[in-house]
């Protein structure tokens, strides 16, 4: 079972810290998009364009699944992984840490001539529509929830592990 589960919209560090917080207490990390990158054969992006949105979630459901079963570290979910209700239910049990982020510090590091395929049209809007929707989906799946604006990434990492169940 995953030591950590980390949630949050695009541009929440959840890889950064995802890393950093692996380190921290010498265990593994997973990022559920680079499995599903590696399962499709092609990145994220072209997924979305050339299969649909659909495929991607149902690639992203199963790699989901399979790390939660076989994972052992921190384990990095996709940004719209939590919407599917059977992922919310594999997530039960699980310390599943929330990265709060706002809409500024979103956008300055998600950057707005990004590729990720659900900001294309007016990134800015899309972005601020994904995170309100998401928000209530995040807050209740989340054991713990991190305000990660203004803040250095070793700063974060240090209060996840801190936070941890002893």
């Amino acid at each position: 079972m995953s030591v950590i589960v980390l949630i949050g919209p695009p541009g929440s560090g959840k890889t950064t810290l995802g890393r950093l917080v692996a380190e921290r207490l010498g265990v593994g990390f997973r990022d559920t998009d680079a499995d599903v990158e590696a399962v499709a054969g092609k990145p994220v992006s072209d997924i979305f364009v050339e299969d649909g949105e659909a495929r991607f979630r149902e690639l992203e459901h199963q790699a989901v699944r399979q790390a939660l079963a076989e994972h052992d570290g921190v384990l990095s979910l996709g940004g719209g992984a939590v919407l599917n209700t059977e992922t919310q239910a594999l997530l039960a049990g699980h310390h599943v840490v929330y990265l709060q982020v706002g809409l500024a510090d979103a956008i300055q590091r998600v950057g707005l001539a990004s590729a990720r395929p659900l900001l294309v049209l007016n990134p800015r809007s899309q972005l601020k529509k994904l995170m309100e929707e998401r928000r209530p989906v995040y807050e209740s799946l989340a054991v713990v929830t991190v305000a990660t604006d203004k803040r250095e990434p070793e700063e974060l990492a240090d209060e996840i592990v801190k936070g941890l169940p002893a």
